[in-house]
């Protein structure tokens, strides 16, 4: 049976449709906005992937070239390969909402793919490919607790857009993806220029309320075609074990989650763990897995009862306190700038490289292709949680770290007309106990400041948590590792002083009231004010100049007709100017050409070169030239490489003169004033005019 509904977001049609494709899936749908399209399906294996005490969900998201009628610029002309990172952070936004909605114990292999079709290039395909995949959940036989739906919001003229097209979001000021179920707002990725805390807070609420119709859409569509769920019995527990596990387990937990240093809990709850198995292993073989899984649980009860029923932090800081920061800059003597940003037992080096034109990273995507000036890259080696494990290429997570960090700091680059350097962040993450994201925007925006690149503001970043049960409720503030794992909520706030520059949160509970994001985002904004504080008293603002170590970067302006004659046949001319002066020229278009080099006296080379080649005669300017040719009514004088006129015999001397070769000779230099420039672009020059004159 074919289902289809629709509905209209500011008058545009938002078409989802069910039964037509993809019919062997679990479930499968096609969302259609304006000419994108994107097919999502799920599927869920019928036997239990055993051995596992998580849920073996992965979620896929793939734009395919075809969509934008482009072909694939690889060897195989394929879509292959490694996931580009546009594609594996719409992965982590589709997943994010959904993770949570599947029930407890479901170990049923599942297996979410959205795949872009078709594109206008207008209608962005992320926050369709959410809506499509808890469609496609819905429709299913899988058991899900949705629907959910996301949306992206913009601000335009101040007001607020659902779903603006990608050249209506050049003129927002916020870039905002909200998700959420009917009750509440689960997940919030984007930012802004500067937004206040409570137009934010407006932000977040107008998409929850846009994504309304789109719920009730799915809930037709599951009505309509939807299969009976899957009755998944909740896994047994032995009674007498349960009790036993929390009766031995308890006062043992009670005194790790005391204990402020994370490696030392770490040591004391594996030893509890060791001492429950072993009391445990004779009457309960083969539990272990089981005994850790419910110890897990009881030191979550036991964290969450401590904050809310005695105010306390597993670290013993006040909830609205922020942990102890350091922060020291140029501690590299050749990085162009470094910084070490140390808070709490997180901590991050941030390095900033500033290259040229050249070293800009293209951006290829079925929306068009991009050169990216300004890139942040986010590693988290092992050692930084003290394990030991092989290095290999960045996971989601590292990718999407690194996205957060660069929006973060994009909001206060200089444009690229006042700052002429291609900028390169790496966050390198060498202590981790939570936060090390946000650690990244601190440090970077350090980073960037003391390599002199001249940024607007400076910014810093906070993590904030959340426990919630019933009435109680804590916001808690620069959260640490264990805090996030057995709290409600991980909301990341970055910003100046004056407002947000990007937000992401994850709910891991029913969703979150308005109430408790104003006073988290009011909480999160004293905690920046006070990191902002601890920077600037490390570096206030960027330095005065780049590194003596950075490139030399000059950039001078020509007539665009003079590009070849700098090019020259076959590339001849630039390649000489390179080898000679040693620096690296960019040529653009628009007559812009850009010297990069790594001395000033390379630049200078570079630049009297290319200004001799592309420099125009002047009337009534003296120039020394060289005799190139001899005629019986004059000389050709070459007065600059390219670039020559005629001396008249009458312009030669002041007395009469019967041959010319009786004052000048074929290589010779002499001096010549510039008497006219024709129309045709042919140069009257006169040695008479200049004797006893010096070139200016």
């Amino acid at each position: 049976m074919i289902k289809s509904c629709s509905i209209d977001i500011d008058g545009r049609p938002l078409h989802v449709e069910s039964g037509r494709i993809a019919r062997q899936a679990s479930g499968a749908v096609v969302v259609t906005f304006g000419e994108t399209v994107v097919l999502v399906t799920a599927v869920s294996t019928e036997d239990i992937r055993e051995g596992i005490d998580f849920l073996p969900l992965t979620v896929e998201y793939q734009e395919m070239s075809y969509a934008g009628g482009r072909i694939p610029g690889n060897f195989f002309r394929r879509d292959m390969g490694r996931p580009s990172e546009r594609e594996t952070l719409t992965a982590r936004l589709i997943d994010r909402p959904l993770r949570p909605l599947f029930p407890e114990g479901y170990h049923f292999e599942t297996q979410v793919i959205a795949t872009v079709l078709s594109t206008d290039r207008e209608n962005d395909a992320d926050v369709l490919a959410i809506l499509g995949a808890s469609a496609a959940l819905e429709v299913s036989d899988i058991p899900f607790a949705g629907p959910i739906a996301g949306v992206r919001v913009g601000r335009i003229d101040g007001r607020f857009v659902a779903n603006p097209k990608q050249s209506e979001l050049l003129e927002s000021d916020i870039n905002l993806i909200v998700a959420g179920n009917r009750s509440a707002v689960v997940m919030v990725e984007g930012g802004g220029q500067f937004v206040p805390e409570s137009e934010m807070i407006d932000a977040i609420f107008y998409g929850h309320k846009a994504i309304q119709p789109m719920l009730d859409m799915q809930e037709e569509l599951k009505a309509a075609v939807g299969k009976p769920k899957r009755v998944i019995d909740p896994p047994g527990h032995d009674a007498g074990l349960l009790a036993r596990i929390e009766e031995l387990a308890t006062p043992r937990l009670q005194t790790t989650i005391s204990i402020a240093d994370k490696q030392k809990r770490q040591q004391s709850r594996s030893e509890a763990f060791k001492t429950v198995s072993e009391s445990l292993k004779e009457d309960y073989p083969n539990h272990s897995a089981f005994i850790r899984e419910q110890m897990d649980a009881l030191e979550r009860r036991l964290v969450r009862r401590m904050i809310l029923d005695e105010g306390k932090r597993i670290d013993g800081r006040p909830f609205d306190q922020v942990r102890p920061i350091e922060c020291v800059v140029g501690l590299l003597p050749r990085v162009h700038g470094s910084a070490l940003f140390t808070r709490g037992e997180t901590q991050a080096m941030v390095l900033t490289t500033l290259g040229t034109e050249q070293d800009e990273q293209k951006i290829e995507s079925i929306y068009g292709d991009q050169m990216r000036s300004f890139i942040l890259h986010y590693n988290f080696p092992p050692y930084s949680v003290g394990e030991a494990k092989r290095l290999g290429g960045p996971g989601r997570r590292e990718i999407g770290h690194g996205n957060l960090a660069r929006r973060a700091l994009e909001a206060v680059m200089p444009l690229s007309d006042d700052f002429e350097y291609c900028v390169r962040v790496v966050s390198e993450i060498l202590e981790s106990n939570g936060s090390s994201s946000m650690a990244s925007v601190c440090g970077g925006c350090l980073s960037l400041m003391d390599a002199g690149v001249p940024i607007k503001d400076t910014v810093a970043g906070v993590a904030m948590g959340l426990v919630c049960e019933g009435e109680k409720v804590a916001v808690l503030t620069d959260i640490i590792g264990d805090e996030d794992h057995y709290g409600d909520m991980d909301f990341k706030v970055t910003g100046t002083r004056t407002g947000i520059t990007a937000v992401q949160m994850d709910i891991k509970m029913e969703g979150i009231t308005p109430e408790i994001m104003r006073r988290a985002l009011e909480q999160a904004r004293e905690g920046r004010l006070h990191i902002l504080g601890k920077m600037e008293e490390a570096i206030a603002k960027p330095r005065a100049e780049v590194s003596q170590y950075a490139p030399i970067i000059s950039v001078i302006q020509i007539k665009p007709e003079k590009i070849r004659d700098i090019i020259g046949p076959g590339g001849k001319m630039i390649r000489e100017i390179t080898h000679t002066s040693g620096a690296r020229i960019d040529v653009t278009d628009d007559g812009k050409v850009t010297i990069a080099s790594q001395d000033k006296k390379s630049a200078d080379i570079a630049i009297e070169m290319i200004r001799s080649i592309t420099q125009e005669a002047e009337v009534g300017r003296i120039y020394k030239g060289k005799v190139v040719k001899i005629m019986d009514f004059g000389a050709f004088v070459e007065i600059f490489p390219g670039t020559d006129g005629l001396i008249h015999i009458s312009q030669l001397d002041h007395e009469r003169v019967n041959r010319v070769s009786d004052i000048v000779k074929e290589g010779d230099e002499v001096l010549v004033k510039v008497l006219e420039i024709n129309d045709d672009g042919k140069i009257r020059l006169s040695r008479k005019a200049a004797l006893g004159e010096s070139v200016g």
